[in-house]
């Protein structure tokens, strides 16, 4: 019997290592490819693929319709962007709700969460990118996709070098929703998110924020989180993960600019990495609040390193402060929506 269970203790333990080097191997094979290249919006990729390893066991063909359907919306609004809707303000701030209401909509479904996202980032950053600069907007949706379709093919490259055992059953990640909730609540959630981040994307789109397009993707990926049900643990989550994210980033910041070499970046964001590795496979019951963090330090220290000389050092805390505003406007509207409701 003992035998049995310490094969069992070794089998899992297995499983865990697998996990974790095959999350390491695929988020710094993420970083490495977008850090160098450098196309628009690469940045990004790592934090799709990072989501991949936390959200889905294995690769699936609903991995790959997702895709297809976002790389089609993707490409739908750029093309309304650039023939002229940006013209028309009241109209795009009209199709910019409703296509996040969508998204919020079908974040709340595990099957659909990556869809969900990718149009949240699309129709935040491409209208945005179409008012200032309309050419560019073809531009910013095709980097979006160039991210999507890199990060779906790690994920898959990752699986075919370490494969999942399928006699394996899965360790919880914590983060499983329940997909047949009824319509009626998951409208509800997804209208509530909408109220919520809706008037800062307004004021965004208003007053054309210089170097808004970061803060606009961590919006758009901190404000799904809106659709989880709980007031005061959703707005300690949101702070702790934002705060924490952005002090990680700021710490990488820092030593990159003492050893600007980008060996050692490798070096550093492997090491980081590997321990949100082991922190999110360790200890899955709190794989949300290490997922969290992990992203928001991947979106603020990856943009930086898609900047270009004086102007990582102007932009970098600029875009913090920012960052760091609109969250504290998300967190404590959570707070007083939900707080409210309660009573």
């Amino acid at each position: 019997m003992s035998a049995n269970r310490t094969a069992v203790a070794e089998e899992s333990y297995g499983l865990l290592r697998r996990r974790i080097l095959r999350y390491t191997l695929g988020v710094m094979l993420a970083i490495v490819l977008a850090y160098s290249i450098d196309w628009t919006l690469a940045y990004i990729m790592p934090v799709f693929v990072a989501k991949f390893f936390v959200d889905r066991p294995v690769p699936t063909r609903e991995t790959f319709d997702e895709l297809f359907l976002a790389m089609v919306v993707t490409v739908l609004i750029a093309l309304g962007v650039s023939n002229g809707v940006t013209q028309y303000p009241l109209i795009l701030l009209l199709l910019v709700g409703l296509l996040m209401f969508w998204a919020y909509y079908l974040f709340q479904d595990p099957r659909w969460n990556f869809f969900a996202m990718i149009l949240m980032i699309a129709v935040l950053l491409v209208p945005y990118m179409g008012i200032i600069h309309p050419a560019a907007a073809l531009l910013l949706g095709k980097g979006l996709m160039v991210s999507g379709i890199g990060a779906v093919a790690i994920f898959w490259l990752m699986h075919q070098i370490l494969p999942e055992p399928v006699s394996v059953p899965e360790l919880p990640s914590g983060q499983s929703r329940n997909a047949d909730q009824s319509e009626a609540l998951r409208a509800g959630y997804a209208l509530k998110a909408l109220a919520i981040s809706f008037p800062v994307i307004v004021y965004f789109y208003y007053f054309q924020v210089s170097g808004a397009l970061l803060t606009l993707a961590f919006i758009g990926i901190l404000s799904l989180q809106l659709t989880r049900s709980g007031s005061i643990k959703l707005s300690a989550f949101l702070l702790m993960t934002n705060v924490a994210g952005g002090g990680l980033a700021i710490v990488a910041y820092e030593l990159l600019v003492i050893t600007p070499w980008f060996p050692f970046l490798l070096a550093m964001m492997t090491l980081f990495t590997l321990l949100f590795a082991q922190k999110l496979y360790e200890e899955p019951h709190k794989a949300p609040v290490y997922a969290g963090i992990f992203s928001a330090m991947l979106v603020v220290f990856g943009s930086v390193i898609s900047a270009s000389g004086k102007e990582i050092d102007v932009s970098f805390y600029a875009r913090i402060g920012q960052i760091l505003m609109a969250s504290t406007y998300l967190v404590l509207v959570a707070w007083l929506v939900d707080r409210h409701a309660s009573e």
